[in-house]
């Protein structure tokens, strides 16, 4: 196996941002994503309760922005909010477009309705599910998008230690790449990229008790603060915000429509 490979977009990281964006780039470029465990080993695979977006006519898109600016009590980027709620219709359709099978309702329509939930923090009946395994069914699907696409590679038990900074040999600020452990040979393989995509989730397990998993260590922040990178709001780490704990097991996370049906 070669130690060196080369590709246009580097996606550092399987879940749903990184397999999203391998797919987008994959339409003209050559993607190489890299996950150092299996590629459904994710933090998107364990979300049960859904995904808001405003898809009932009797919504709107200002009102969910308005329910994310207060639930954010005033430090949410307004901007940022705005863009994420007026394009999440379009993100669904595509996820359904790739497979996803989301949860449907009998209607008086000729096809069944998308079945929306309500869950805490919303005004309205926006979030769509795939029963209670939400994320296990987007990773599905966009696994079986990416791994059928012709312009994509997989390396899966691959974990990325250190970017490939072009200031280390004397070159101008940049990355070019990274540096993988192979974690089954135990071999140090270079990824060279003329874009390199950190999508690696957060850092939840460095909490004792937390609902992420295992996987979630914070691999991609400190390669990025290594790097040089402006680290911020690292005061926020998202947890489910219902499970039931055991304090000589590992957590068991139970749906967010607990809180809002």
């Amino acid at each position: 196996m070669t130690q060196r490979v080369k590709t246009d977009v580097l996606v550092i990281g399987s879940g749903v941002a990184g397999l999203s964006l391998a797919l987008e780039a994959a339409s003209n470029h050559r993607v190489t994503v890299v996950t150092k465990r299996g590629i459904d080993d994710s933090n998107t695979a364990w979300a049960q309760g859904g995904i808001a977006a405003v898809l009932d006519p009797n919504d709107s898109f200002d009102a969910h922005v308005a329910d994310t600016l207060a639930t954010g009590h005033g430090l949410a980027d307004p901007t940022i909010v705005e863009w994420v709620v007026r394009d999440g219709p379009d993100r669904v359709r595509g996820l359904i477009d790739l497979g996803a099978q989301f949860s449907t309702i009998e209607s008086s329509a000729t096809d069944p309705q998308l079945d929306l939930t309500r869950e805490g923090g919303h005004s309205a009946r926006r979030v769509i599910h795939a029963g209670d395994i939400t994320g296990r069914e987007v990773q599905r699907a966009l696994t079986e998008a990416v791994l059928e696409h012709p312009n994509i590679e997989v390396f899966e038990e691959h974990m990325a230690i250190d970017l490939i900074e072009l200031s280390r040999f004397g070159g101008a600020r940049g990355v070019v790449g990274a540096y993988v452990l192979d974690t089954k040979s135990g071999a140090i393989r270079t990824f060279l990229a003329k874009a390199t995509v950190l999508a690696t989730g957060g850092a939840g397990k460095v909490y004792l008790y937390t609902t992420n998993p295992d996987v979630a260590t914070g691999d991609g922040v400190a390669m990025a603060y290594r790097a040089g990178a402006r680290v911020a709001n690292m005061e926020f780490f998202q947890f489910h915000p219902t499970c039931l704990y055991h304090p000589h097991a590992k957590s068991f996370l139970i749906s967010e429509a607990l809180r809002g049906e």
